[in-house]
C-alpha cells in the first residue's frame, strides 16, 4: 500500500518578507522531508498557507493607506512568488483569510460551543484613546522592570527575553502613536476551556511517538493541572466574525484559526481538481492510513500541542489529529537574534537577489538547529557552501561529466568490467545511502546532509584513485570501466541530494544522461547496479555540467 504523508509548515504571518531563521524554522526542512517521500513513492499533500489576520496587519494596512484585504492580496502574492523561487514544493500555498477558512473555524466554535467547552468573560484589556482602539500586548511599549531596556513590549522583552504583561512596564505607551495615556477597560470576550480538555488532552498526547525530546518536554509542560482557557477571540475588525449575539464587533483570535487554515487549505485543495478528496487526509477511517506531520518552531509548540489538538478533540468530531511534530530551535545571525520588526538579518528576497537558491538550502539543512540554537555566520556560510557545492560535489561531477563528454565523444562509455575497487566500493555506497534514507525517514535532516556528503567525498575518492584521464593513455578499457562507474557516483549523488539541493541535483543528472523531467526522481533502489552497471551505457550526455562558482570575500556583504 502506497504510504499516505500530509505535511504542514507553520504558517508564515503575511505582514512582510520572512528571513532565514523562518525558512529553516519550518517551511524548507517540510519541503525537504514532502520531496524525500515523493521520491520513495509515498502519496504526499504538503499544505501551507499565510497567517492574514490579526492586529499587526490591520496597523500594516493603514500604514500603507489600504484596506486589510487588499494588502493581504499583495503580501500573499509576494511571499508566495519568494517560496516559488526557493523551491518550495507546496502541493498548495493558501490563505488563512479564505471563505472556507472563515466557515470551518466558525464551524469549529459552533461544536465547542454546543460542547459546553466556550465560556463568556471579561478580560481587562489596554485602551488607548490617542488610537482610539484596544492596544494587543505587543504594542504596548515601555521599560523592562528586570533590564532596563526601554522598548520592551508588554508580551516579552527582548534584550533580557523575560515575559511580560503590560502592567509589568515602567512608563507604558502606545506603540502606535506614542502616546502615554493608556487606560485599563474591560471587554467580553470568550474562552476556551482547555481545562476541561485536560484528560482527553494528557491521554491523546501520550499516545504521540517519534517527537524530538524537547518538543515533548514542552508539550508536557503544557498539560499540567494549571492548564489555562484560551481566549479566543479580540477587539478588531479584520478577521474570522464571531457568529455570536453581542459579539459583532470582534474576530477569532489569529492563534484559533491559522491552524485550522491546514484543513481549509486542503479543502481549497481539493476544490480546484476533480477527484481529490480532503477527508482522505483529515477526517474519519478515510484519513486512518494517513500520517501526519507539522514542521515548526519551538515558539509555536504550545499552539499545536495544546491549542489545536484542544480545538480538534473539542468539537467531538472524527479529525486526523497531528501524529509527529517536528520542532526546531533557532536560528540565530551573528551572535543576536533574527527580528522581522526590526530588519536584523537576511531576509529571503535579499538572499534570492545575492545568490541561487540551492545554497542557502544546503547550508541551511546542514546546520538545521535541531537540538540547540545555531548561529549563522556570514564567513561560515562562504566557507561551508564553497567546500560541499563546490570542491567536493560540483567539482566531481563537473570533471567525470567533462572528461567522459571529450575522451568518449560525449557518451556513456562502453566496455571493461569492474574490479574488485569497484566492488568494494559498490557495498560502501549501498550502506551510505540506505543510511542517508533512514536519517530522512526519521526526519534527521542534518545527519542525512552529513551522510550526504560524505558520500559525495566517497565518489571524488574513488575518482581520484581510478584516475580515468591516466588509464586513458595505456588502458583505455580500464579507462571507460572508471568512467561509467563514477557517471553512476554523480546519478547517485545527485539523486539522493535532490530533496535539499533540486535545482543542483537536476543539474547533474541532465548532464549524466539521466534527465529528472517534472517530477521527483526516484529514491535509488539498486545501488550495485547503478555503480557496476553504469547508466544508460552507451547513451549520450546531451548537457555539459556548469559548476557551482566559489564565493569569494565579497559575498560577506550579503549578511
Amino acid at each position: 500500500m502506497t504510504r499516505r504523508i500530509l505535511i504542514t509548515s507553520a504558517l508564515p504571518y503575511v505582514n512582510g518578507i520572512k528571513h532565514l531563521g523562518n525558512l529553516v524554522g519550518s517551511l524548507l526542512p517540510a519541503d525537504v522531508h514532502a520531496r524525500f517521500h515523493r521520491q520513495i513513492g509515498s502519496e504526499v499533500l504538503f499544505v501551507c498557507a499565510t497567517d492574514e489576520h490579526g492586529t499587526p496587519t490591520e496597523i500594516a494596512a493603514a500604514q500603507a493607506g489600504l484596506d486589510p484585504r487588499t494588502f493581504c492580496d499583495a503580501q500573499h502574492a509576494r511571499q508566495a512568488d519568494v517560496y516559488r523561487r526557493f523551491g518550495l514544493s507546496f502541493d498548495h500555498f493558501g490563505r488563512s483569510s479564505s471563505p472556507a477558512n472563515h466557515a470551518l473555524t466558525q464551524h469549529f466554535y459552533r461544536r465547542l460551543d454546543a460542547a459546553g467547552l466556550i465560556d463568556e468573560r471579561l478580560v481587562p484589556q489596554v485602551w488607548s484613546p490617542a488610537d482610539g482602539r484596544y492596544l494587543p500586548d505587543r504594542y504596548v511599549l515601555g521599560t523592562c522592570p528586570h533590564c532596563g531596556d526601554d522598548g520592551a513590549r508588554g508580551d516579552q522583552c527582548e534584550s533580557c527575553g523575560s515575559l511580560l504583561d503590560p502592567a509589568d512596564l515602567i512608563a507604558p505607551r502606545s506603540a502606535l502613536s506614542g502616546d502615554a495615556r493608556l487606560e485599563l477597560r474591560e471587554s467580553r470576550h470568550l474562552f476556551l476551556r482547555q481545562s476541561a480538555l485536560l484528560d482527553r488532552l494528557s491521554d491523546w498526547l501520550g499516545t504521540r511517538a517519534g517527537w524530538p525530546p524537547f518538543v515533548a518536554s514542552l508539550a508536557r509542560s503544557w498539560l499540567t493541572a494549571d492548564l489555562k482557557d484560551r481566549c479566543i477571540t479580540r477587539d478588531l475588525a479584520w478577521g474570522v466574525p464571531v457568529p455570536r449575539p453581542g459579539f459583532e464587533d470582534k474576530v477569532f483570535y489569529v492563534w484559533f484559526d491559522a491552524p485550522i487554515a491546514y484543513i481549509a487549505a486542503t479543502q481549497d485543495w481539493a476544490a480546484a481538481a476533480p477527484g481529490r478528496d480532503w477527508r482522505a487526509w483529515w477526517w474519519g477511517d478515510a484519513a486512518r492510513e494517513t500520517t501526519y506531520v507539522q514542521f515548526l518552531g519551538k515558539d509555536n509548540v504550545p499552539f499545536h500541542a495544546v491549542g489545536f489538538p484542544a480545538t480538534l478533540i473539542g468539537s467531538g468530531e472524527p479529525w486526523r489529529t497531528v501524529d509527529v511534530i517536528k520542532g526546531f530551535h533557532w536560528l540565530t545571525h551573528e551572535g543576536g537574534k533574527f527580528s522581522t520588526s526590526r530588519g536584523r538579518g537576511v531576509f529571503l528576497d535579499a538572499a534570492l537577489d545575492a545568490l541561487p537558491a540551492d545554497l542557502w538550502r544546503w547550508w541551511l539543512i546542514a546546520n538545521a538547529p535541531e537540538r540547540a540554537d545555531v548561529d549563522f555566520q556570514a564567513a561560515r556560510f562562504v566557507a561551508e557552501v564553497n567546500k560541499d557545492l563546490a570542491d567536493v560535489f560540483g567539482n566531481f561531477a563537473q570533471r567525470v561529466t567533462r572528461f567522459a563528454r571529450t575522451a568518449f565523444d560525449g557518451r556513456v562509455p562502453e566496455g571493461g568490467e569492474p574490479g574488485e575497487a569497484e566492488r568494494a566500493l559498490a557495498a560502501d555506497v549501498e550502506q551510505r545511502v540506505a543510511a542517508i534514507r533512514a536519517h530522512h525517514a526519521a526526519r534527521e535532516f542534518r545527519r542525512a546532509a552529513a551522510e550526504t556528503r560524505g558520500l559525495w567525498a566517497r565518489a571524488n575518492a574513488y575518482v581520484q584513485e581510478a584516475a580515468p584521464w591516466s588509464a586513458l593513455r595505456t588502458d583505455r578499457t580500464r579507462a571507460a570501466s572508471a568512467t561509467r562507474v563514477a557517471l553512476g557516483l554523480a546519478e547517485l549523488g545527485a539523486t539522493v541530494a535532490w530533496s535539499i539541493v533540486p535545482d543542483l541535483a537536476a543539474n547533474v543528472l541532465r548532464a549524466v544522461g539521466a534527465t529528472p523531467g517534472s517530477g521527483a526522481p526516484a529514491w535509488p533502489h539498486d545501488v550495485p547496479g547503478l555503480i557496476l552497471g553504469g547508466p544508460r551505457s552507451g547513451s549520450r550526455l546531451p548537457h555539459s555540467f556548469e559548476p557551482v562558482a566559489k564565493l569569494g570575500a565579497g559575498h560577506l556583504a550579503i549578511a
